[in-house]
């Protein structure tokens, strides 16, 4: 017997609904987030008599203990619907609007009984990737902190302390980090001797030792100067959110070697280290987004749809509209256009191309989401063959198709 599992996941509980292959519900249960009510849940399917391969288990997420815990137990069958495409089929079940968690379980469950073919098997990637996307995830947060607090400490230094932000090219650089905390005002600052100076910069280890007598220079010309009590009220924050920054600045760069390291170990690295421009950051965190099921992008259609590189086309009578792909993995746009934008410096296609899109284009950032689309197309088929990127076989393919006939 075929039985369809619609799970309504949160936090504290799971709201489960068992559904016979004909629509009749068997039952529906609530569990407790914990230990004895994924075990409910199962003694659950148990009873019904019914074996854990011949369950087809459906919910909105795939990052969930609920979700290793099916796979322990040998769920093979479990989908990970959009929650988007469970939201809007809400009206279709209910005209009145009403909504609950239970009914939500059991939403999931038919839908997946009559649209099963439009959707994916999940399956876990193997450790290692897991833990590559784990670090680009948290490298990513951490690169959003580290600009968080440069604007905070750049608008405080603005406020009372100008002549930190002009010394040195690089806000969250060690050596202004350690200025700042070792000179935290411009009357400190101002007192410096150059060989006070130099020694400070000679520790910092800054080796652009030419530089030296300028930055001594400025320190001796008239500055902007704030009152005592501006001062007095700025500079414990700036000395704070020097601080942080050192802190989140050392946490990049430990994260940063363990992510080349893992990397390094992953049998796909091959590919994804042939890609032009990519880099140590942008290389590993392509792979985690296209992971290691071949068949979680079956085409390179569905991975440019996820993403949201390519638009979004409207066809309705004699209606035609193609607009901007809001519903996507927005990280993963960021990443595929930022490796988009760096390989205009290093690939003659990738740069003829933007130069082609540009003029037919809304904004710059438009034709480097194009170029994105284009790359994304070829990554697939590197991905899909196991294959590394020639450029030089590349770009003679490219030219036997425009060659005209």
């Amino acid at each position: 017997m075929l039985v369809y599992i619609g799970i309504d996941w949160s936090e504290k509980k799971h709201d489960v609904c068992f559904m016979h292959a004909n629509g009749e519900v068997l039952q529906t249960i609530q569990v407790t987030h914990s230990v004895s009510g994924f075990v409910t849940l199962n003694k659950c399917r148990e009873e019904l008599g019914v074996d854990a391969n011949a369950c087809v288990v459906g919910l909105e997420t795939a990052h969930n203990l609920l979700v290793d815990y099916l796979w322990e137990q040998d769920y093979e069958q479990i989908y990970v619907l959009p929650p988007n495409a469970v939201k809007s089929a809400q009206r279709q079940y209910r005209q009145s609007g009403a909504k609950d968690d239970r009914w939500d379980a059991r939403l999931i469950a038919d839908l997946l009984r009559m649209n099963q073919d439009r959707y994916s098997v999940w399956r876990p990637d193997n450790p290692l990737t897991r833990r590559i996307r784990s670090v680009v995830t948290l490298l990513n947060d951490l690169n959003q902190e580290v600009m968080r607090n440069c604007n905070r400490l750049r608008a405080v230094l603005l406020r009372y302390y100008p002549v930190a932000l002009e010394l040195f090219s690089k806000l969250d650089g060690p050596v202004t980090l350690a200025f700042i905390r070792t000179y935290p005002t411009p009357q400190a600052s101002a007192e410096l001797t150059f060989d006070q100076l130099r020694t400070f910069l000679s520790q910092q280890h800054h080796c652009q030792r030419k530089k030296w007598a300028e930055y001594y220079g400025r320190l001796q010309q008239p500055q902007l100067q704030a009152n005592d009590a501006v001062v007095a009220a700025y500079t414990p924050q700036a000395v704070s959110y020097a601080q942080i920054l050192e802190k989140l600045v050392q946490e990049q760069a430990f994260w940063k070697r363990q992510l080349v390291q893992l990397y390094s170990q992953h049998p796909d690295q091959f590919i994804y280290a042939s890609l032009p421009a990519a880099g140590e950051f942008l290389e590993p965190a392509l792979l985690a987004k296209l992971g290691d099921d071949r068949q979680r992008f079956p085409t390179p259609q569905v991975l440019q749809a996820v993403a949201g590189t390519c638009p979004v086309t409207h066809r309705s009578g004699k209606r035609y509209t193609v607009h901007f792909r809001y519903a996507c993995d927005h990280d993963f746009r960021h990443i595929v256009q930022q490796w988009a934008r760096l390989t205009i410096d290093v690939s003659p296609w990738a740069a003829a191309y933007y130069r082609t899109v540009l003029p037919r284009c809304n904004s710059s950032n438009d034709a480097i989401r194009r170029l994105a689309n284009r790359w994304l197309e070829i990554l697939w088929r590197l991905w899909h063959d196991r294959k590394p990127y020639d450029q030089v076989y590349h770009l003679t393919q490219h030219t036997l198709r425009c060659k005209p006939r």
